[in-house]
């Protein structure tokens, strides 16, 4: 229930995923657009918002199939190199979709391509926000996802605020009790 008001939740759960009706619902015709009546036959193939799929499925009544934007062809793409691909035109919600999906599907190598694929585009993402110019930001931003944009966004914002501490913030100053010498208590140290 926490994400019921947030808009990127809400977008994610739109996304359209690929599904096979296991058996016949009568009555949902307008599920599948090839569908002459009213009713929607077993072994059916139909794109449903990611929402209305995940009920179903654990309703036992579809079962989803993995997105085009997870198959071999993208996993290829990534192991060659993941900081190029643009995985924003693919799917906005590429790891938050996966990793909802994962439980769903039959691939169960699809959460560990999800942390390769971040782990392949977290230092790239870091490292260009800490040394990129503002100017060249809007280029590169297009190619992440809202994940990787709101990483971004949180990592520039932190060296921005380094960088105004370091350069305008108040110097560490010696504390006052260290420049004081201390007394020798001569009674102890008497022969």
């Amino acid at each position: 229930m926490a994400d019921y008001y947030d808009i990127d939740h809400i977008l994610m759960e739109q996304e359209p995923v690929s599904v096979v009706f296991r058996v016949g619902a009568n009555g949902a015709g307008l599920l599948d657009p090839g569908s002459e009546n009213n009713n929607v036959e077993a072994g059916a193939k139909v794109e449903l918002p990611f929402w209305l799929a995940q009920d179903l499925c654990t309703r036992e009544a579809v079962s989803i199939n993995n997105p085009t934007f997870y198959n071999h062809r993208i996993r290829k793409e990534m192991q060659a190199d993941p900081a190029c691909v643009n995985l924003r035109s693919r799917c906005p919600y590429f790891y938050e979709l996966g990793c909802k999906l994962a439980p769903l599907v039959s691939d169960r190598s699809l959460g560990s391509f999800l942390l390769y694929t971040l782990r392949g585009r977290f230092k790239d993402i870091l490292c260009k926000a800490h040394s990129i110019a503002f100017s060249a930001t809007s280029k590169f931003l297009q190619l992440l996802t809202r994940e990787e944009s709101q990483l971004f966004d949180a990592a520039y914002t932190s060296m921005k605020a380094f960088k105004k501490w370091r350069l305008e913030g108040p110097r560490l100053e010696k504390a006052s009790v260290l420049g004081r010498k201390r007394r020798r208590d001569e009674s102890l140290h008497a022969p």
